[in-house]
């Protein structure tokens, strides 16, 4: 008996998907709900499970792969057959001698580099390996047979997919679906609203000492760590209801404010940036923040946020700090109206009474949209947030 799987239904909005990995090849053994594909969207990961046990007979949709919803991905063989040895259940392209025929062809499997440096060296190309496109053998895989010293290590590691003419190594990948939508976001923000940014910075001495005095308390207690995220949370969430057009959005030409304060926390991958929503951030405790935020990472490095953790949200918070950056203009993450980057944290001199002191200071910066928030809001909020953070006692009293 053969089960088909299908690509399942997919999150609204999203008219198709990448097939990303295949995690099983034609002849591997399957286990019911065991994951055999991923399936790439312009914003989730999908995975794709196997209804039923068996063997996989046949693999339909290979990796790259365009898919719309409800087609066929894989065939399944199950019931008695599935015991069969895999070659009876290899898909039909396996079976084809003529599949192979452009390896057959020893000249149109060699680049034109690659068949003059063969001739240079006087080596039979056709027993050399190719990692170029389709297979061909290229300047650098010739080098690194004959032992050509620098130019042979290109062929070498993560470059070994390189293909070059001219022996300058460059490499060719589509953008992955989630990054390419990334691309037209930040470019409809940045030709769509009026984006202003105004910064300051803040001394984060209490901060630092209330985290050093607590931090293995609360490690110990709620079994995650004290980071810095949880106070700029708490802080923004805080200025947020002195200021609510910082937290409101634009819908066409009607202003829209919510009673709520949903806030995103950037989170960098290997597939890009990806900005889970922490639901009304404001009833939240710190350990509550804390834990949500780690459970949110580990998701989202593995492809695993679902879209209703990420849908929505009113306002977002990123933190370039974590890879050095001392500065920049974080890009509002539309609808919403703005977004808080936070920066590096350095020793700096400052004066403080009268007196030159080393102090671990951070760069904040705000950018927002000028067509609803003006100047004096923008500044305000971002000094009620240095004020709350310089002084985390106020965090508690809410003055």
């Amino acid at each position: 008996m053969t089960t088909e799987i299908k690509v399942p239904m997919l999150p609204e909005s999203v008219a198709d998907a990448t097939v990303s990995t295949w995690h099983k090849k034609v002849g591997d053994k399957v286990s019911r709900n065991e994951n055999i594909v991923d399936l790439e969207t312009d914003k989730v990961m999908l995975e794709v499970p196997s209804p039923v046990d068996g063997i996989i007979k046949q693999i339909i949709k290979e990796t790259g792969s365009v898919v719309k919803q409800g087609e066929i991905l894989a065939m399944i063989e199950t019931g008695a057959s599935a015991g069969a040895e895999p070659k009876t259940i290899a898909p039909a392209k396996a079976e084809t001698p003529k599949a192979s025929s452009k390896k057959e062809n020893v000249m149109s499997a060699i680049g034109p580099s690659g068949r003059r440096a063969a001739a240079e060296h006087e080596i039979d190309a056709s027993q050399i390996k190719g990692t170029g496109k389709d297979g061909r053998v290229t300047r650098e895989n010739v080098l690194a047979v004959v032992g050509g010293g620098v130019e042979a290590e290109i062929n070498q590691g993560p470059a070994a997919s390189f293909d070059s003419l001219s022996g300058r190594p460059e490499k060719r990948v589509s953008m992955t679906r989630i990054r390419a939508r990334i691309a037209e976001r930040l470019l409809e923000v940045s030709q769509n609203t009026a984006m202003l940014t105004t910064f300051n910075e803040i001394d984060l001495q209490h901060v630092i000492d209330l985290r050093n005095q607590y931090r293995d308390v609360f490690e110990k207690k709620y079994n995650v760590k004290l980071g810095f995220m949880s106070f700029f949370v708490r802080a923004a969430a805080e200025a947020l209801k002195r200021f609510p057009v910082v937290n409101a959005s634009i819908d066409g030409n009607d202003i829209v404010y919510h009673g709520y304060y949903d806030v995103g926390v950037a989170v960098s991958t290997d597939r890009g940036l990806v900005v889970p929503v922490l639901r009304d951030a404001d009833q939240m405790s710190m350990a509550e923040i804390e834990i949500k935020i780690a459970e949110f990472a580990t998701k989202a490095r593995a492809g695993k946020l679902t879209m209703e953790e990420m849908q929505g949200g009113t306002f977002t918070i990123t933190n370039g700090g974590v890879f050095g950056s001392l500065m920049a203009t974080p890009i509002v993450n539309a609808p919403q109206c703005a977004i808080l980057g936070m920066h590096k944290i350095q020793e700096r001199p400052i004066a403080e009474k009268g007196q030159v002191v080393i102090r671990p200071m951070m760069y904040i910066a705000l950018s927002y949209d000028h067509r609803l928030i003006d100047g004096r809001d923008s500044v305000t909020f971002l000094v009620t947030i240095k004020e709350l953070l310089e002084d985390p006692s106020r965090l508690l009293l809410e003055v």
